[in-house]
């Protein structure tokens, strides 16, 4: 039996077969949000049906008859500026999978752009559907278009015809220093919009979002402590995605099943370019120049299926050298137990290394999280005794 080499070993241990596939459709947007990350978002390149195709029998050789579906993430650029028709050409060779339950197609949407013809041909191909809105008109002022208009009205009008169709929809907010001072009124604003769910991404510096100041710690943790207060009044509905990820992990250790937290693995996120580009880890990471990574490209599936790429992803130097912050973050941070270890793009944008630990955002969105949790447990003991 041959030998299965070290680093094939390590990655079985920290990685899962992907459950996620991003793809870009295209790397223009019509917004120019003060905070972006893209630094291809005002060029129109975008994905041909020819890529879309190959990516959709790349798709198939991930997407196991008994496993979950892959998740087929449209996330761009800002993917309904390819248009209706376009956009149709792109999830069609795909629809053989969907409709054998083997992929669920997401699209990630500023909803500026959201006609009646969206709203058909969203339904018709099942797309669930992410918003991005910061909150109310006041909170929203960094999504603006390529003139430094305000997009709120637009958006609003998006959602409005969403709501309109019963399609349903997730909200992604982007948390900053200037909008993270009064999360109550955010939190009634996103239940207003009849969204099922919230993700808070708080301001993270990364791709070409390098010049401004990230929130901080404390703000952080006070940003959260007023959620989870907010979070527990009676009649509560809305669902914040990180506070119920910390629930999860809570109810876990309660029923005596911690372990079942512990033996999840990571995804390796796949991340596919308009070109058929690919990158592992992160997102964030596509787009991103840097000859001493490689540009972090670790294929084409024009050129070699990603069942293959990801078959090999043990081999990329970029990865190893991730694995090796896991092991430094599970050897030395507290948290390590609940945040499972920072997140690449961080770790490349914020320390220049992909080994290191500790980051921002690991305070921000996790660390903070914690101790907002633990600081209002303590005075609700307090305050029993």
């Amino acid at each position: 039996m041959p030998r299965v080499p070290h680093r094939r070993l390590l990655y079985n241990q920290w990685f899962t077969n992907p459950h996620t596939v991003v793809v870009q459709p295209t790397t223009w947007c019509n917004l120019d949000c003060s905070y972006c990350y893209l630094p291809l978002r005002k060029l129109k390149h975008r994905m041909s049906a020819e890529v879309a195709a190959v990516l959709a029998r790349s798709v198939a050789g991930i997407a196991t008859d008994d496993g979950p579906p892959i998740g087929v993430v449209w996330h761009g650029g800002e993917p309904l500026t390819v248009g209706v028709q376009h956009f149709a050409a792109l999830l069609s060779p795909f629809e053989e999978l969907r409709e054998a339950g083997r992929v669920h197609h997401y699209v990630q949407t500023n909803a500026t752009l959201i006609t009646s013809a969206w709203c058909d041909l969203l339904d018709s191909y099942g797309v669930r559907v992410g918003v991005s809105i910061d909150g109310p008109q006041a909170k929203n002022g960094e999504r603006v278009d390529l003139r430094g208009k305000p997009a709120f009205d637009r958006i609003m009008r998006g959602i409005g015809r969403l709501r309109e169709r019963g399609i349903p929809f997730s909200v992604i907010s982007v948390v900053t220093q200037n909008n993270m001072v009064a999360p109550e009124e955010l939190l009634e604003f996103l239940t207003s919009l009849g969204c099922d769910s919230v993700g808070f991404n708080i301001e993270e510096t990364e791709g070409a979002n390098v010049g401004r100041q990230a929130p901080l710690a404390e703000q952080a943790e006070e940003f959260w402590r007023r959620t989870l207060t907010w979070c527990q009044r009676d009649g509560y509905k809305l669902k914040v995605r990180e506070i119920e990820r910390l629930a999860e992990y809570l109810r876990l250790i309660r029923d005596g099943e911690h372990e079942r937290w512990g033996q999840r693995h990571l995804d390796p996120i796949p991340t596919v370019s308009f070109s058929g580009d690919v990158v592992l880890l992160s997102p964030e990471l596509a787009d991103t120049t840097d000859p001493a990574y490689g540009d972090f490209l670790v294929g084409n599936i024009l050129r070699t299926p990603l069942a293959e790429i990801i078959d090999n992803a043990h081999r990329i130097g970029y990865v190893s050298e991730f694995m090796t912050g896991l092991n430094n973050c599970r050897a030395r941070c507290p948290f390590f137990d609940f945040c499972r270890g920072a997140q690449a793009a961080n770790r490349y944008f914020e320390n220049g290394d992909l080994s290191t630990t500790e980051t921002n955002h690991c305070r921000v969105s996790r660390q903070a999280l914690v101790t907002a949790l633990s600081t209002l447990a303590t005075h609700e003991e307090g305050n029993s005794v």
